[in-house]
C-alpha cells in the first residue's frame, strides 16, 4: 500500500505545483486524471523518486521511502514506466527482461511473458532495443519488464502518448491483462476514457490538489459529464 502524507511540490519563485495531497494507494489499478499542467505527472515522478517533494512523506507497506533514490526505491519494487520508453541500444529484448527479473531468465519464461504483453514471442526475443522498434512495441515490451520484474507498484505515466490507434486498443488489453496478473498497485496517469473505465479507483488531480477520488462507480460518471471544458475534452479525445 502507498501513502502519500501531506506532498507538496514547489518550483522557482515559489509556484505551487503540488499543495498538501494525502492519498492512500492500494492494490488494484488506480487511474489518476485531470487537467493539464494539474499536477499528475509530477506527482508520478515524486513516488518514483525522479522528483523530491518539497514537503511531505511517502510511505510504501508502512516505510518512509521519501529519502530514498529511484535505484532504492526499485529494489523496493516501485517501477516507473515513461511516456517515452527509453532505447537500450546493443541490448535484446531477453536481456532486458532478464535484468529486470534480476535472474537468468529461460527463453520458456520470456516467452510466456511477451506473450501476455501480446508479442509474438519467436519475432520480439532476440531484438535488439532500437530505431527499428515502434512506439507501442516499445510500450509493451516496457510493461512486459515490469511483470518480470513483479513490483508492487507499477507506475505507467500517460501510456497512450505517441502510439497509434491500433496500438493503443492493444495497450487496452494488455493492462487488462495486467490488471489480473500482477499482486501489487498500477497506477496509471491518463485522460483517456477507456483507461479509466478499466481502473478499480480514479483520482482527479486540478490545480496541484486533489479534487475526488473513489471508486470508478463513484467517479466516471460525473467526469464524463464534467462541467470543466478541459478535463471533458481531454477525456474524450481519440488516440
Amino acid at each position: 500500500m502507498l501513502e502519500l502524507r501531506n506532498i507538496s511540490y514547489q518550483v522557482e519563485d515559489n509556484i505551487e505545483i503540488l499543495k498538501d495531497i494525502n492519498l492512500t494507494i492500494g492494490d488494484g489499478f488506480t487511474a489518476i486524471t485531470g487537467p493539464n499542467g494539474g499536477g499528475k505527472s509530477t506527482l508520478a515522478k515524486i513516488v518514483a523518486g525522479i522528483l523530491t517533494p518539497t514537503s511531505g512523506r511517502i510511505i510504501l507497506d508502512g516505510e518512509d521511502i521519501t529519502g530514498l533514490s529511484i535505484t532504492e526505491r526499485a529494489r523496493k519494487g516501485v517501477s516507473f514506466a515513461f511516456q517515452q520508453p527509453v532505447r537500450f541500444k546493443g541490448l535484446t529484448v531477453k536481456d532486458l527482461l532478464t535484468i529486470a527479473a534480476g535472474k537468468d531468465t529461460s527463453i520458456n519464461e520470456a516467452c510466456d511473458i511477451l506473450s501476455s504483453v501480446g508479442l509474438c514471442a519467436r519475432d520480439y526475443i532476440n531484438r535488439e532495443l532500437n530505431s527499428s522498434l515502434s512506439g507501442g512495441e516499445l510500450k509493451r515490451i516496457e510493461i512486459a519488464m515490469i511483470i518480470a520484474r513483479q513490483t508492487k507498484l507499477s507506475i505507467f505515466d500517460e501510456p497512450e502518448a505517441g502510439i497509434d490507434l491500433w496500438s493503443f486498443n492493444s495497450l487496452i488489453s494488455v493492462f487488462e491483462n495486467l490488471h489480473k496478473k500482477i499482486n501489487g498497485s498500477i497506477v496509471i496517469i491518463s485522460h483517456q476514457e477507456r483507461i479509466l473505465k478499466t481502473a478499480d479507483r480514479i483520482v482527479v488531480i486540478s490545480g496541484g490538489v486533489v479534487e475526488r477520488e473513489g471508486s470508478r462507480f463513484e467517479i466516471y460518471d460525473d467526469l464524463i459529464n464534467d462541467t470543466d471544458p478541459q478535463i471533458c475534452a481531454k477525456l474524450k479525445e481519440e488516440v
